[in-house]
C-alpha cells in the first residue's frame, strides 16, 4: 500500500529551516563588526560574526547533502532548477561587474573636466601592473585549473584526487585573497575620492 503522506511530485518543499535566521543576523553581526573594525575598533565582533556565517555555511551544507544522499529529495527536476539557479546567479553577477567596467572604461575613455581631463586623474599613483598584479593572476588561473582537476576527479570516482584538488584551490584562494589584502593597504589612492579609486576596488 502506497504511503499516504509520500509526495505525488517531483519538487522538493524543504522543511522549517533555521540556517536562513542565523545565518543573516551572523552577517549583520559580520557588518556591523566589519564597520567597528574599519573605524579603529577590535576585530572580536567581526569575527564573531565571521564564525557565525561559516556555522551556517556548514550547517546549511550539511542538511543540502543530507536531503540529496540520503532523503533522495533531489529529484531530476530539482536538481535541474539547482542549474538554473546557479546560471541565474552568475548571470547576475556578470551584470554587477558589467556596471562597474562601464563605469571604469567610460571614465577613462572620456575623462571630464571633474577629474582634470586626464586618466588616470591627477595625483594618482598606479600600481605597477607587472608586479602583485600579475603574480595575483597567475596565481588565480592557477586555482582554476586545480578546481577543474578536483571536479574531473569528482567525475571519474576519484576521491582523492578531489580532496587534493579542493585544499590546493582553498589554499591558492587564501593565498590570493592575502596578497589581494595586501596590494590594497598599501595602495597611493583609496575609494573615497574619484571615480578611480571606486571604480578600481569595486571591479
Amino acid at each position: 500500500m502506497a504511503d499516504a503522506h509520500a509526495p505525488q511530485h517531483d519538487y522538493h518543499l524543504v522543511d522549517p529551516s533555521p540556517w536562513p535566521f542565523i545565518g543573516s543576523i551572523s552577517a549583520f553581526i559580520m557588518a556591523i563588526g566589519g564597520i567597528m573594525f574599519m573605524h579603529g575598533g577590535a576585530p572580536w565582533v567581526l569575527l564573531i560574526g565571521t564564525a557565525g556565517v561559516l556555522y551556517t555555511f556548514v550547517g546549511w551544507w550539511r542538511d543540502v547533502i543530507k536531503e540529496a544522499e540520503h532523503d533522495g529529495q533531489h529529484t531530476p527536476v530539482v536538481q535541474l532548477h539547482h542549474r538554473y539557479g546557479m546560471f541565474l546567479f552568475i548571470a547576475s553577477e556578470v551584470m554587477f561587474f558589467v556596471a562597474w567596467f562601464w563605469a571604469f572604461f567610460n571614465a577613462s575613455i572620456f575623462p571630464d573636466a571633474s577629474i582634470g581631463g586626464v586618466w588616470p586623474p591627477e595625483g594618482i599613483e598606479t600600481l605597477d601592473p607587472w608586479h602583485l598584479p600579475l603574480i595575483n593572476t597567475l596565481i588565480l588561473l592557477t586555482s582554476g585549473t586545480t578546481v577543474t582537476w578536483a571536479h574531473h576527479a569528482l567525475q571519474h570516482g576519484d576521491r582523492v584526487g578531489l580532496k587534493r584538488g579542493l585544499i590546493l584551490t582553498i589554499a591558492l584562494g587564501a593565498l590570493f585573497s592575502v596578497i589581494q589584502a595586501y596590494e590594497y593597504m598599501h595602495a597611493t589612492f583609496e575609494f573615497a575620492g574619484n571615480i578611480y579609486g571606486a571604480t578600481f576596488f569595486m571591479a
